[in-house]
């Protein structure tokens, strides 16, 4: 099952469990309701791990690109230097082949007892070219023999960096999937009656965030530049479902809203929260400006752009839509940095 089919059949009712607490429901015994209560820690353990999973298999993906392009390049360069090897080991066998032509050492002899000086001394200087000439171009095989060897040896490299990058990326996929897979079993443990009375509950809750967001939005007035460009557009998106891997237009994961808003304003950046941290300046919390981007989770798994008075605008997770929320914290994961474009 892929990851946006896994997200969709457990976004609406994960949200509501997240959302609600334990005294909501029904409960015939205490230890029933002890019960659901883990279930609910449990759905969101699972949904964090799943983000995080997810976030991990885009970083993988940004550095596998990444690797693909590095390797195209020096297996042209490998290419290139071969030709060379070869071009120069043709060109000393045509020299050893007119060397043997002369006669070599025996020629030389021949000539010293000529009775003929400008012929002897023609076909001297004949044989100390080609003499020189082939050192030359000895040299520089070796050089290039030297070089080929050594791309070739990172060649290599890059192809045994290639191949754990695209493991780890199907580990982290599969990981993904699997969370939810095991959140979506817990859930369909709970009663029918249960799960409707959740899922209306889960869009309420929706739709009351999306409310206050919009409203929210209306206070991202006055800033300019990239910043200001980037925070229009991902406020543009409030709404917007969430899904693991999506960039637009129509469904989201963090990085991915995060890299298209500044990509509407010029700026180039990956589809990875972990990778987006290693751009622009680090700016401490005190100092956060709208449009700066605010990073979460330890490794990092999240990211958002910060609007103001303690708020970002964010895609937060499977089940959930783009809203605005609080910079300061994100269920477990802990408000890690920032960084000015």
């Amino acid at each position: 099952m892929s990851l946006k089919k896994t997200g969709f059949l457990t976004r609406t009712v994960i949200a509501a469990l997240i959302a609600i607490s334990a005294p909501l429901f029904t409960a015939p015994s205490a230890d029933a309701a002890q019960t659901l209560a883990q279930v609910q820690a449990r759905v969101r353990q699972l949904e964090e791990e799943a983000t995080t999973a997810a976030e991990g298999a885009q970083e993988a993906k940004v550095k596998l690109a990444s690797l693909n392009r590095q390797l195209q390049g020096i297996q042209a360069k490998e290419a290139v230097q071969g030709q060379t090897v070869s071009a120069l080991s043709k060109s000393l066998s045509a020299i050893a082949v007119e060397q043997f032509k002369t006669g070599g050492l025996s020629q030389s002899l021949e000539l010293l007892f000529s009775s003929n000086p400008t012929l002897y001394l023609s076909a001297a200087g004949s044989l100390e070219a080609i003499t020189r000439k082939k050192s030359v171009e000895l040299r520089k095989f070796q050089a290039a023999k030297q070089r080929l060897t050594a791309t070739s040896l990172t060649v290599n490299d890059k192809l045994a960096l290639v191949t754990a990058t695209q493991k780890k990326l199907a580990a982290q996929s599969a990981r993904a999937t699997a969370k939810l897979a095991e959140a979506e079993t817990l859930l369909a443990q709970l009663k029918k009656e249960d799960r409707e009375r959740l899922a209306r509950l889960a869009q309420e809750e929706e739709d009351a965030d999306q409310a206050s967001s919009l409203a929210a939005a209306k206070s991202a007035v006055g800033v300019s530049g990239r910043a200001g460009k980037a925070l229009q557009f991902a406020l543009k998106q409030i709404g917007d479902k969430y899904v693991f891997g999506a960039d637009g237009m129509t469904y989201w994961d963090c990085s991915g809203l995060t890299m298209r808003a500044y990509q509407a304003a010029g700026v180039s950046l990956p589809h990875s929260s972990r990778a987006q941290y290693g751009y622009g300046k680090s700016i401490k919390r005190a100092n956060l400006m709208p449009g700066d981007l605010v990073f979460f989770g330890r490794p990092i798994s999240h990211v958002g752009i910060y609007l103001g008075g303690g708020k970002m605008v964010h895609a937060p997770r499977s089940g959930s839509r783009v809203k605005v929320a609080s910079a300061s914290s994100l269920g477990r994961k802990p408000f890690v940095g920032a960084r000015r474009l």
